[in-house]
C-alpha cells in the first residue's frame, strides 16, 4: 500500500514538473521570444505603374509677347487702350503731341517749293542758253554752267522731297499702333508723360499675341537635361489652382546655358495649351517632364532597397544563399520567411521616389520585403499583460 501510494505521488509530482515545464516554454515562446514579424515593417511586392519624372521650376509667358515702343520723343497726348484690352493689329494704342512734327512738315513742304521754284528757273535758263549757243552768243563754258545749274536744281528737288518724307514719315510715328492683334498685359506711360525716343527705343505697352497659347520657361539641371527629349509628356501645377494637375509637351531645349554659384542649367521651353485662358502669364510652374513609363510591371518600395540588417541581426538572422553576402547593397532587398531575412538580388529599373521597378530577380507579387525595423517601445506593439505566479 505504502509503494502504491509513494508511486502515485512520484506520478503526480512528475505530471505537475512536465505541466509546468510546458507552461513555462508555452510562456517564453509566447511572450519573451518575441516573432521576428513585430521587430520589422513588412509590404508586400506588387504589381503596377511606375513613372520617372524630372523636376524643376519655370515660368508661364506668352509663345509672342510684344514690347511696342516709339520711334520718336513727345508728351503723350491720348491713350486709346488700357490694360487688358484686345486690340487688332494696327489699331490706334497711343497718340504723341504732334505739333512739333506738324511745324517739321509745314517747314519741309516750303522748302520744297522754294527748290521747285529754282528748277523751273534753272530749266528756263538752260533753255535760253541752248539758244543763245546756237546762235554763237554765248560760249560753250557759259551753256556748261547753265546745265549744271539745272542739275543742280532737280538734285535740290530731291533733296527736298526727301527731307518732306521723312518728316511725314515721323509725324506719322507721332501715332502709336498695335503691330499684331492680342491683348493689351502691361502698359508703361499715362497721359502727359514725355517719352524720349534714343538710342534704346521706350517699351510703351506689352501685347501677348495669343493667350490661349502659352509657354512654360523652366531650368533644369545639367544632370536632368540629358534624359529630356523634345515632344515628351509633361505634367505641371501652379499655385492658383493646387488641386489641378495641367498637361503639356516639350518644345525646345535652348542649348544656351545659365551658371549660377557652379551650378549649371539649361532653359527648357514647354508648350502649353490654355484654351479656358485661366493660366496667365507670370505664374510659377512646377514641371514635372515624364521620361520613362513602366505599365503592369513588378514593384518593391523604395525603402526596401534603403533597409540596412547589420544592425538587427540578433532578432532574426540572415540565411544566406549561395555566393551571397551578409551586408545589404544596392539591388539586394530581403524578405522575411520562417523568420529569417532572406537577402534577394534585384535588377533595378526606374524609380518614381516610392516604388522601384523589379527588371529581374527571385521575387514574386506578395512576397513580404522588410522595409524598416520596428522601434524598441512601439506603440503598435501592444504591452503583454500575462503574469507568472510563482508557485
Amino acid at each position: 500500500m505504502k509503494i502504491r501510494d509513494l508511486l502515485f505521488n512520484k506520478m503526480t509530482l512528475l505530471v505537475v514538473s512536465v505541466i509546468v515545464i510546458a507552461l513555462g516554454y508555452w510562456y517564453w515562446q509566447t511572450h519573451y521570444r518575441e516573432a521576428a514579424q513585430q521587430h520589422y515593417k513588412t509590404q508586400a511586392v506588387e504589381m503596377g505603374d511606375v513613372t520617372r519624372t524630372v523636376s524643376a521650376n519655370g515660368t508661364l509667358n506668352p509663345v509672342v509677347l510684344v514690347n511696342v515702343g516709339t520711334q520718336v520723343s513727345g508728351t503723350v497726348k491720348k491713350l486709346h487702350v488700357d490694360f487688358n484690352d484686345h486690340v487688332r493689329a494696327g489699331q490706334v494704342l497711343l497718340e504723341l503731341d504732334p505739333a512739333l512734327y506738324a511745324a517739321q512738315v509745314n517747314q519741309s513742304e516750303a522748302s520744297l517749293h522754294n527748290a521747285q521754284a529754282g528748277l523751273e528757273l534753272a530749266r528756263a535758263n538752260e533753255a535760253r542758253s541752248r539758244t543763245l549757243f546756237d546762235q554763237q552768243f554765248i560760249s560753250r563754258q557759259d551753256l556748261d554752267t547753265a546745265i549744271q545749274a539745272l542739275k543742280s536744281a532737280a538734285a535740290q528737288v530731291e533733296l527736298a522731297q526727301a527731307q518732306l518724307a521723312k518728316d511725314r514719315t515721323n509725324f506719322n510715328y507721332s501715332v502709336i499702333r498695335s503691330p499684331v492683334s492680342g491683348v493689351v498685359v502691361d502698359r508703361a506711360v499715362d497721359v502727359g508723360q514725355t517719352v524720349a525716343a534714343s538710342f534704346q527705343t521706350p517699351t510703351l505697352f506689352r501685347i501677348a499675341q495669343d493667350l490661349s497659347k502659352m509657354q512654360i520657361d523652366s531650368s533644369f539641371a545639367e544632370a536632368d537635361v540629358g534624359s529630356i527629349r523634345v515632344g515628351q509628356p509633361v505634367r505641371f501645377n501652379v499655385d492658383a489652382f493646387p488641386n489641378r494637375a495641367f498637361n503639356a509637351v516639350v518644345k525646345q531645349i535652348r542649348l544656351n546655358a545659365t551658371t549660377q554659384q557652379n551650378v549649371v542649367t539649361y532653359d527648357v521651353v514647354v508648350a502649353v495649351a490654355n484654351p479656358e485662358q485661366i493660366l496667365m502669364p507670370g505664374m510659377t510652374a512646377y514641371v514635372n517632364v515624364i521620361v520613362a513609363q513602366r505599365k503592369n510591371v513588378i514593384l518593391v518600395p523604395n525603402a526596401a532597397l534603403r533597409f540596412n540588417p547589420q544592425q538587427t541581426q540578433e532578432k532574426a538572422p540572415i540565411a544566406k544563399g549561395k555566393g551571397e553576402k551578409e551586408e545589404a547593397a544596392a539591388g539586394t532587398v530581403y524578405v522575411l520567411k520562417a523568420d529569417q531575412l532572406q537577402p534577394v538580388r534585384i535588377k533595378a529599373g526606374i524609380s518614381d521616389n516610392r516604388f522601384t521597378e523589379v527588371l529581374s530577380g527571385d521575387l514574386k507579387v506578395g512576397d513580404p520585403v522588410v522595409t524598416a525595423e520596428v522601434a524598441p517601445g512601439d506603440a503598435s506593439q501592444p504591452p503583454s499583460t500575462l503574469r507568472m505566479r510563482m508557485f
